[in-house]
């Protein structure tokens, strides 16, 4: 484990935070979201994990292996569409 940082629980609104050192941020590559859980009597900050992580990559290849069809017949105009509306 590294070296121990005494920090103080600082009143934010309703709520109480603590500050984290810049230098610490840099180092874990936290930013802007975390995540927060209890593990026995410790409380772990982690960095939150982004949702939809990878799904550009996944859709070039889709794309790549022409995989990236529709998988439902759609159709654009309706039965209404064709009797019902006038231009």
């Amino acid at each position: 484990m590294g070296t121990a940082i005494k920090t103080r629980i600082v009143r934010i609104g309703n709520s109480q935070g603590i500050r984290i050192p810049k230098t610490l941020l840099e180092q874990t590559g936290i930013s802007t979201f975390v995540e927060i859980e209890l593990e026995d009597d410790h409380l772990i900050i982690r960095s939150a994990s982004r949702a939809r992580m990878g799904w550009d990559k996944a859709f070039t290849a889709m794309a790549e292996h022409k995989d990236d069809n529709l998988l439902d017949n759609v159709s654009t105009t309706s039965l209404w569409d064709q009797t019902d509306w006038e231009w």
